[in-house]
């Protein structure tokens, strides 16, 4: 009989023991999974925003300067990772409907043909994806170090 209990014991003391280590494994899990949201939302989790090109950014809209691109393009993402965090002040047109087969009516309307397409307030355009000194220098923009 007191086998019988101690078996019991055993048994029951192992099953929290494994529950417990699972329980952990899933905790750990979810965790992970809640820190790469944040990180790839841009969240960074309390890390302090590179905010280094908010001014030319900001700039680059005061004079006149306007991005038109498209969500699927790799060259506007990438032109658009130049700016880092301060890509959320550039003057961005977006140029692809949701599905993304056709093109919106404000660029049709200003015949924008490929993207990246840079255009500035002298009428003038640049295709692809532009340097950031090749911007600064065409808009009178100051380019930070």
């Amino acid at each position: 009989m007191s086998d019988t209990r101690v078996d019991r014991d055993l048994l029951l003391n192992g099953m929290d023991k494994n529950v417990k280590i699972f329980l952990s494994v899933i905790v750990l899990l979810v965790l992970g999974v809640i820190m790469t949201v944040v990180i790839r939302a841009g969240g960074g989790g309390g890390l302090v925003a590179d905010t280094k090109y908010d001014a030319f950014a900001t700039c680059l809209k005061d004079q006149g300067a306007i991005f038109y691109g498209a969500f699927w393009c790799q060259h506007c993402k990438n032109q658009k990772k130049l700016f880092g965090s301060s890509q959320r002040l550039l003057p961005y047109v977006e140029c692809s409907t949701l599905d993304g087969k056709s093109q919106t009516q404000a660029c049709i309307d200003k015949k924008v043909e490929s993207y990246p397409t840079w255009e500035f307030a002298d009428g003038s355009r640049l295709n692809g994806e532009i340097a950031l000194a090749q911007l600064a220098e065409k808009t009178s923009c100051v380019l930070p170090e």
